[in-house]
């Protein structure tokens, strides 16, 4: 009876370090792992109706370092000195790092600020950067509840 308790406990401590060592792994590689993307694209959507805008938008350059306005609206939106008409679509690049504050008129104060950071070096920055972008994907998801 004791051999079978300490072949799961040896079971329970090969699965924690498993796990461990995954995890080790999963960090290093989001640490180092060179950052490959199908477009350099970033979207701002105005969306239909009153919908949320974010008052940040955060840019990487040589990663996501094109602003894309995408006007979902039935009407046009002021983003700085550009007028985005219904429907349309208008590139923003950026060449410099730096903070861009744009007059919205549908942003929280009527302000976006467009924070380009240079492009995260290997390493510590690499991996925050990664896991902002993440954070960001989440907290962006579409909520929809389930169908009746």
């Amino acid at each position: 009876m004791h051999s079978h308790l300490s072949t799961d406990a040896s079971l329970l401590q090969r699965v924690r370090w498993g796990a461990a060592l995954a995890l080790v792994a999963l960090l290093l590689w989001a640490a180092l792992a060179p950052l490959r993307y199908p477009t350099r694209e970033r979207t701002f959507a105005f969306p239909h109706g009153a919908g949320f805008v974010p008052a940040e938008v955060r840019l990487a350059l040589g990663v996501r370092d094109v602003l894309l306005l995408h006007n979902r609206d039935a009407v046009p939106h002021v983003f700085g000195q550009v007028l985005v008409l219904p429907g349309h679509a208008l590139r923003l690049p950026f060449e410099q790092a730096g903070d861009y504050v744009y007059a919205c008129d549908v942003a929280p104060g009527h302000f976006v600020t467009v924070r380009v950071g240079d492009h995260p070096d290997p390493g510590w920055g690499r991996l925050g950067w990664r896991l902002r972008v993440l954070a960001d994907a989440v907290r962006t998801l579409p909520i929809e509840g389930p169908e009746g």
